[in-house]
């Protein structure tokens, strides 16, 4: 274990970590997986609490997801999705538009989350300027809000952590205040005033700025690197109506909330909103292998047919789009989301959770 320790140290770097206080505490060395659990290599166990970065759905080591995977991999491992289709990604996509909020139409491979937004605001940015309104190319977000590491993510991100030392690559984003309601900076009183203060304080960016915005951006119902931030569905559902007041597109980023890590399959189904485009990733496999979406509509969709190799289409693409190893794999997790009811089960281990917590001791 040691040694394996040592070499880790010295040739991995390790995400969001500062990597000189490993060397007094070293990372854990996990070693297997299963259920709940993950085993370090002296064979003790601990809860994946974290599920693994917001993102295992169904527990480690599913007997159902593993065949999945073997069964693909025997068949179509991997192929270019440029003008090529296969099955998994027609079925996955399938799927994902039945459970998607309606209006959502178009479904737009990549890898993983921050690409998923990435996805987004380009598109945004690029439907204007296919409609010939190039001066809308700029975006409104949460100040407390964070969207992934890639350039325009971090950009449209509102944590300082995560931008400061790379603000000169960044472009410029009008930020909103976040409607943090448990500690309401402007001391409303109830989630329901806050939610509405907020609103205003929108409003009259989307006011001033209409004529240059593309889009604006949200974590539906819960900021999570900005502080696992909760807000009320009132505030979403307000956001929705001013972007189709102030014609802005509304890309709503659910790479961590989806896949019932909010009580239902997409955290915007609790405010009955449709997005103009929905990201997609992490418990999109179970959590299991990367893959994202980005889904859009009808209308965005169109707004990019055009002459071949003409300055309409949309020229984006990675390597791995749509890999069918991760479409299988998908189908898979959503196979068991069904069979499993486990929107069901949430919404009624939820409740016992919430009264179990309020008998605890206060120091826990």
């Amino acid at each position: 274990m040691y040694e394996a320790l040592e070499k880790d140290l010295a040739y991995n770097w390790h995400p969001d970590t500062q990597m000189r206080s490993l060397r007094e505490h070293p990372p854990l060395l996990i070693e297997r997986a299963e259920g709940l659990k993950l085993y370090d290599a002296d064979g003790r166990w601990y809860y994946d609490t974290i599920s693994s970065w917001w993102c295992n759905v169904h527990g480690h080591g599913h007997p159902r997801l593993r065949e999945a995977v073997a069964r693909q991999m025997a068949q179509l491992d991997h192929v270019l999705f440029g003008a090529i289709a296969h099955r998994p990604a027609i079925a996955l996509s399938e799927r994902l538009l039945h459970l998607a909020p309606e209006g959502l139409t178009r479904v737009f491979y990549s890898d993983n989350g921050s690409t998923a937004v990435e996805v987004a605001l380009k598109m945004s940015l690029q439907y204007w300027s296919n409609l010939g309104q190039p001066e809308k190319c700029r975006f409104v977000s949460l100040d407390r809000g964070y969207h992934g590491d890639t350039v325009g993510c971090m950009s449209v991100s509102g944590v300082a952590t995560f931008r400061t030392p790379f603000s000169p690559l960044l472009f410029p984003v009008t930020h909103a205040p976040t409607p943090y309601c448990y500690r309401c900076p402007q001391s409303c009183g109830d989630a329901q005033s806050c939610a509405t203060a907020c609103l205003h304080a929108l409003e009259a960016i989307l006011q001033s700025h209409a004529g240059t915005l593309a889009g604006m951006i949200l974590e539906p119902l819960l900021l999570g690197a900005g502080g696992m931030i909760v807000y009320p569905p009132s505030y979403l559902a307000g956001a929705a109506r001013l972007g189709r007041q102030y014609g802005v597109h509304l890309i709503l980023d659910e790479v961590a909330t989806g896949f019932g890590r909010t009580g239902t399959m997409f955290a915007c189904e609790q405010a009955r909103v449709s997005p103009d485009f929905l990201c997609l990733s992490k418990g999109l496999t179970g959590g299991l292998l990367p893959l994202a979406a980005t889904l859009t509509t009808e209308q965005v969709y169109e707004a990019f047919l055009g002459d071949d190799g003409g300055s309409r289409t949309f020229y984006h693409g990675h390597t791995f789009t749509a890999n069918p190893i991760g479409c299988a794999l998908a189908l898979a997790s959503l196979d068991l989301f069904e069979e499993d009811h486990l929107l069901a089960r949430v919404a009624t281990t939820a409740p016992l959770l919430r009264r179990k917590r309020q008998i605890l001791p206060t120091f826990l």
